[in-house]
């Protein structure tokens, strides 16, 4: 009787080595960018109270999407769902004793409890970054040329995405303009962050059900439409001035429908897709002047956004931008093994060279040549160090170079510059 397989929790991902590879790749990218703009890398727990979530992100995110049970002294915690008011309770706790503006960002793991779909799971990796005690247009364009950055680094263009941004104190005066009550701002902000997601007939059902008469509804369809309306926002003006200033103007445009779902963001707001949109958004975020206040700190500004691994994975994929070494082994050398007498050498050898900086595989077992050379193709590895006992009595190895299909005989004291140079050389 075979036993049943046991399968992996519904919502999460196995990650084997190609997998692993491209998270890697992408947390590298995310370091790499967010150092070259002089950022720390910080962390948070990965169980908070749920009441750091209570009326911060919205009640959708609270009651749906949480991950939550009670300790043993009934406390009720989360696994995280998202790491902005976790960054906003450790400023708080020190606020006193660090230096502004912070510059922070971190990588780590998520989870929301929501039904998996394309781009979209219960466990998640995600990338977060922050700017934190300025409140100007150039703080909110650092961080949109951060996001673009990173894009860029990934191979992406901006003919394959681009980021929208909008301001949600523009949009608040142009509801008012409309005759819409100040307490009916965050209904149709929801409203507007939904508009995507349903038909034009149920988005208008939606409006008229949270109160908007019909010529509310027909003005709010028009402020939707209006790409210039940046233009009457001074601070938009100076924002999509120093974007360009900074070179990622061109990855960069207006778009009165992105609002954001959270309730905590204040102002200017923004969204990455591909051009297509044939994926969920690839990263999103924006300015949120008042959460560290709401958990207990002095009210200090904030700007900055969140992306997942998985989205910006997919259109990597779509788009062909997916690193060439996912399948590849990390060492480019493999030590060959003659035989049971000789594995010995070929292990000292293998030593050896990882002693000197070299990153060496020595194969774990004496079989035919051939399959050992067969496994080094299949994993993508560069060089093949042949050791027999004619090599060894004679005091040299021979190198056989995969990808040029070449090979070379040098002495044993040859072997790591040989080496250096064989794979300069393919590099190049």
């Amino acid at each position: 009787m075979t036993k049943q397989e046991i399968k992996s929790v519904k919502g999460t991902r196995d990650y084997y080595p190609r997998e692993m590879s491209l998270r890697n790749f992408l947390y590298d990218k995310a370091r790499q960018v967010s150092e070259s703009f002089g950022y720390q890398e910080y962390d948070g727990p990965f169980l908070e109270t749920l009441e750091l979530y209570a009326a911060k992100s919205g009640e959708e995110l609270v009651k749906e999407q949480s991950f939550v049970f009670p300790d043993r002294g009934g406390e009720l915690i989360t696994l995280r769902p998202e790491l902005t008011p976790t960054l906003a309770r450790m400023v708080a706790q020190r606020q006193r004793q660090l230096v502004f503006p912070l510059r922070w960002w971190s990588w780590g793991p998520f989870w929301r409890y929501e039904r998996p779909q394309k781009g979209r799971t219960r466990e998640f990796f995600q990338w977060n970054i922050d700017l934190i005690g300025v409140d100007t247009p150039q703080a909110d364009a650092e961080m949109v040329a951060i996001a673009a950055s990173f894009l860029e680094a990934c191979g992406l263009t901006s003919q394959e995405v681009h980021l929208l941004v909008n301001n949600r104190q523009l949009m608040e005066g142009e509801i008012l303009a409309l005759g819409i009550p100040m307490e009916k701002r965050l209904e149709v902000f929801h409203l507007i962050d939904r508009k995507d997601k349903l038909s034009p007939e149920d988005w208008r059902a939606y409006a008229l059900e949270i109160g908007l008469t019909s010529s509310q509804y027909e003005g709010l369809l028009n402020v939707l439409q209006d790409e210039g309306l940046w233009q009457k926002s001074e601070r938009m003006q100076r924002f999509f001035e120093c974007v360009h200033m900074l070179g990622m103007g061109e990855f960069v445009r207006f778009s009165p429908h992105v609002i954001r779902g959270l309730d905590y963001y204040t102002s200017t707001v923004f969204e990455a897709w591909d051009v297509k949109r044939e994926f969920r958004a690839i990263l999103g975020g924006g300015r949120y002047d008042n959460l560290v206040a709401d958990v207990g700190g002095t009210p200090v500004p904030a700007v900055g956004f969140a992306m997942g691994d998985l989205v910006i994975s997919l259109v990597l994929e779509a788009y062909g931008h997916l690193p060439s070494h996912l399948d590849t082994s990390p060492a480019p050398i493999l030590v060959t093994v003659f035989s049971e007498e000789t594995m010995g050498e070929s292990f000292r050898l293998a030593g050896d060279l990882r002693r000197q900086g070299f990153k060496v595989a020595c194969y774990p077992e004496a079989t035919k040549l051939p399959r050992q050379i067969k496994y080094a193709d299949r994993m993508g590895m560069r060089l093949v160090i042949l050791l027999g006992p004619d090599e060894i009595s004679e005091g040299v190895v021979s190198i056989k170079d995969l990808a040029r299909m070449e090979q070379v005989r040098v002495t044993r004291s040859q072997v790591g510059q040989t080496l250096s140079d064989l794979l300069e050389r393919g590099s190049a």
